[in-house]
């Protein structure tokens, strides 16, 4: 008579009608019906009018490619380009000097600095560029020296401004107002003391700024900076009350008017917007990622 043999320790603890060793387990993903009908219908619906609009007359894609790349178009293009490019360099210049200035001790450039800010953002831009434009009508010289004696140098306003100058003025000063307090909120960003630091190490001001305040500001400022660099792009559009007829959306619109067909016209202007903020999309991307580095994701 044979003894049974005792269960493993194994066995033992295994309960009853399962397999004493582990057999791997089958990860079974969710479903989500609804999300997958909704993402079907979104497709379909993209499809059937990227097909109307294919056939679609009005749109007239004979035309847009007839336009897209003509000589006029492109220019107005590479014109709106240094609009932007141009306005927003004097801008960030203002803004960061304008933060500055919000931040002082001094009470007088602390006021100065939220009069401008109340001033350019309380009104409209395009209202803004039509008094741009009317500033050889509101002074008509230019005139350098001490107040209430002669003019040490004097000349038309019309001679030193011509239309692309003051749409370049308009913009910069009305964008200047939101790049105050975007720069204001990235310098506030920046711990104090991590200036005091700086200045214990032995760093002059503008040391401590370069090497420590602003690199560590850029993670803050450089979304919405790329956000306004985009708006800026779109906002060159109202430069016509300067009065300035060569940006793109002007030179197209003038265009239209010669052919009377102005909706292939507002496709490429459409066009040529999409593929700058495509590109300054990709630049903000790139720029986000560089200046990120060593910052931990939450």
């Amino acid at each position: 008579m044979t003894t049974p043999t005792p269960p493993s320790s194994q066995e033992a603890l295994a309960p009853q009608g399962s397999p004493a060793e582990s057999e791997p387990r089958v990860i079974i993903k969710r479903k989500h019906p609804l999300r997958t009908l909704a993402a079907t219908l979104i497709v379909i619906f993209a499809a059937l009018f990227i097909i109307d609009a294919s056939q679609r007359p009005a749109y007239d894609w004979s035309t847009v490619g007839l336009y897209i790349f003509d000589r006029r178009v492109v220019q107005a293009a590479v014109n709106t380009l240094q609009l932007t490019i141009y306005s927003m360099v004097i801008a960030v210049i203002l803004g960061l000097i304008l933060a500055v200035m919000r931040q002082s001790p001094n009470p007088i450039l602390r006021s100065v600095s939220w009069f401008y800010l109340w001033l350019f953002r309380g009104t409209p831009v395009y209202v803004q560029l039509v008094f741009w434009g009317l500033l050889a009508v509101i002074y008509q010289t230019v005139d350098i020296g001490i107040p209430f004696m002669q003019p040490w140098v004097s000349f038309e306003t019309t001679l030193a401004f011509n239309a692309f100058t003051l749409a370049v003025i308009g913009l910069a000063m009305n964008e200047a107002a939101y790049m105050a307090e975007i720069m204001r909120s990235g310098l506030m960003s920046v711990d104090h003391g991590q200036e005091e630091a700086a200045v214990a190490l032995g760093m002059t001001w503008f040391q401590s700024m370069r090497r420590i305040v602003i690199p560590q500001a850029m993670r803050v400022v450089i979304p919405p900076t790329g956000n306004e660099v985009i708006s800026m792009l779109k906002t060159t559009s109202l430069v016509i009350a300067v009065p300035y007829s060569f940006d793109l959306y002007s030179r197209t619109r003038d265009i239209s008017s010669e052919i009377f067909n102005p909706i292939p016209l507002l496709l490429v202007a459409s066009i040529w917007y999409l593929a700058f903020t495509s590109v300054l999309m990709v630049g903000q991307h790139f720029l986000e990622k560089k200046y990120s580095r060593g910052a931990g994701k939450k």
